[in-house]
């Protein structure tokens, strides 16, 4: 394959060699380019020979760089060539369950290998061809993502609605013979993939540790749009202490095994039954953050550790902040250690109900700012509205319902402040204030 092209980066090696916009890059030491893993992969040495096209010409250089020095060009798209959508049609997926209306690219599904190496992505592998597994191995791309959510070949059919779903579990064996690092996502469907199939699915994987470095199992969510999709029933109390003890039963024998838990349910499960997250050693390394596996006890003790610095506050502060339903107990605790600490700041939390999907989503990363507006409107008591960054698209600055903070800010009239994702960046953030210094209360 042939790719195009689109420019050079000023003072990288493919400018020197004399490389621009329009050339066309065939090969690289012998090796077709045919996207981004090609290209990174066959360009990261410190010499290379390149066949190039130029006006119809076909041209053999030798470029020399600082070994995985990146060589220099930018294409068309960031993959090169287009993203693998997905093939499946799983019965707890969440973009079915979207309302219609919003932006086209929140509906695409990707199912991509190379955007699991690339940017953490889950993939289920049915995309996944011999030439694929055997170049994941040759390139050593690792780690890798997998959605599992079962090891029953059958099962994991039906419940991807793809017949190739429990014939790609071959390359799981494989991925991990050939040194392959993988994390494992299972998303468990009440009466369906929990129980005894949770069980066999962590026994299959627990073969495969510790090259199946860690695993996380998250709750099936469930929207109100749901319509003409398998009918799902959400975890409750019951049912979700049932998932914890089963996972922490596993990761028991794991610590045991490798001295690393390596599997973890969510943070929901534990709100779900009513149980206290765990304490963060037993997150250790915390390789499951993505899936809100810890993200609570991380946040709590870097809010905490931040507190615990010596700050010079100036002046005093009055800030409205919106969270989901699941985190609001945990933020309004850390908020009221802040004005305990520094009695001059003082932040009221307004935890949103997900209405716009239907009230069984309680993440933050979630909300809309629709749903803000409905709950917040002649309710803020300050001039500023504070919004976690994970409530906000990729633009940094647009909701999932495509209305932007400055929109929002206007139509509650309020200076809309995007606070950092991190405990101890937003501690930093709510510590920075006004006119005068105070002291600490520490007692």
């Amino acid at each position: 394959m042939a790719v195009r092209i689109k420019s050079v980066n000023k003072g990288s090696a493919a400018e020197k060699l004399g490389l621009r916009a329009g050339d066309t890059l065939l090969s690289a030491d012998g090796n077709e380019i045919n996207d981004m893993l090609d290209y990174q992969f066959y360009t990261s040495g410190p010499s290379l020979h390149l066949a190039v096209q130029r006006g119809g010409k076909l041209e053999y250089l030798q470029a020399e760089k600082g070994d995985y020095e990146p060589f220099g060009c930018e294409f068309e798209t960031y993959l090169i060539d287009k993203k693998h959508s997905c093939a499946n049609h799983c019965m707890f997926c969440f973009i079915d369950q979207m309302p219609k209306g919003l932006r086209e690219t929140l509906y695409f599904k990707d199912d991509d290998e190379r955007l699991s190496f690339l940017f953490g992505n889950y993939i289920t592998l049915t995309n996944l061809s011999e030439r694929e597994a055997e170049r994941i191995i040759k390139m050593h791309i690792s780690p890798i993502n997998i959605s599992v959510h079962t090891t029953n070949p059958q099962l994991r059919v039906r419940m991807l609605a793809n017949k190739r779903g429990g014939e790609v579990l071959k390359y799981l064996p494989r991925l991990v013979e050939g040194g392959i690092a993988v994390n494992c996502q299972l998303v468990l469907c009440r009466g369906i993939n929990d129980g005894e199939e949770l069980r066999r699915t962590l026994g299959d994987l627990l073969e495969l540790t510790p090259m199946v470095q860690s695993i996380a199992a998250v709750p099936c969510g469930v929207t109100d749009y749901r319509q003409n999709l398998f009918k799902q029933t959400p975890y409750d109390a019951e049912t979700s202490a049932a998932v914890i003890d089963i996972m922490e039963e596993f990761g028991d024998e794991c610590k045991r095994r490798h001295g690393k838990r390596i599997i973890y349910p969510s943070d929901e499960w534990y709100l779900k039954a009513g149980r206290p997250i765990p304490d963060p050693e037993f997150y250790e390394d915390y390789d499951q953050l993505e899936n809100g596996v810890g993200m609570m006890s991380l946040f709590r003790q870097e809010f905490l550790a931040e507190l615990d610095k010596p700050h010079r506050i100036y002046g005093t502060k009055k800030l409205d902040v919106v969270t989901g339903t699941m985190a609001a107990p945990l933020i309004i605790e850390m908020m009221e250690e802040l004005h305990r600490q520094y009695p001059m700041i003082e932040v009221t939390v307004h935890p949103i109900r997900n209405k716009f999907f239907g009230g069984n989503v309680g993440v933050a990363g979630l909300v809309t700012a629709t749903d803000i507006i409905a709950q917040c409107e002649g309710k803020l008591k300050s001039g500023t509205l504070g919004i976690p960054a994970v409530m906000l698209r990729e633009e940094k600055d647009t909701f999932l319902d495509d209305m932007t903070i400055a929109q929002l800010g206007e139509r509650l009239g309020v200076k809309v402040e995007v606070l950092p994702v991190s405990g101890g960046d937003e501690a930093k953030a709510l510590l920075r204030t006004g006119l005068h210094i105070s002291r600490r209360r520490r007692a």
